[in-house]
């Protein structure tokens, strides 16, 4: 599935500068160098407190779907079908989208997330999303 259409429409048109989006385990620590970490998790990570995660914003509903997370259950061989899903899901949260976009508006957004896998999660397709649409 191509990242295009109304993904990338609507967060080119909240943003105005350029952004440089990275995603980062929710059990690593935090960085200077992070700029807006927002969590991206549908379930807060255990064992976190907000103070540690040195968030600015919680967006449960960009997450994806309960019935999603728990079919995926991060089985990379489910990966390509997960993404394909997950993708249809976010086609319909353009304002959760643009919200992550103005956050990030002429700085950094760090994607926090707290599954093992740091290359099959929905940090990577979120942050994948939002890198088409800068690039347009």
């Amino acid at each position: 599935m191509a990242l295009t259409g109304r993904h990338s429409e609507s967060v080119r048109s909240a943003r105005g500068g350029s952004v440089h989006v990275q995603v980062k385990r929710a059990y690593d620590p935090p960085s200077r160098d992070d700029g807006a970490r927002v969590l991206v998790d549908r379930v807060w990570p255990r064992g976190l407190t907000r103070e540690k995660l040195k968030i600015v914003a919680w967006l449960p509903d960009l997450g994806p779907s309960t019935m999603l997370r728990k079919w995926f259950g991060h089985d990379p061989a489910k990966w390509q079908e997960f993404r394909e899903r997950y993708l249809r899901e976010l086609a319909e949260k353009g304002p959760l989208l643009r919200q992550l976009a103005e956050l990030a508006r002429g700085g950094r957004l760090t994607l926090v997330y707290s599954a093992r896998d740091t290359e099959h999660n929905q940090a990577v397709v979120i942050q994948e999303l939002l890198e088409r649409g800068r690039k347009g």
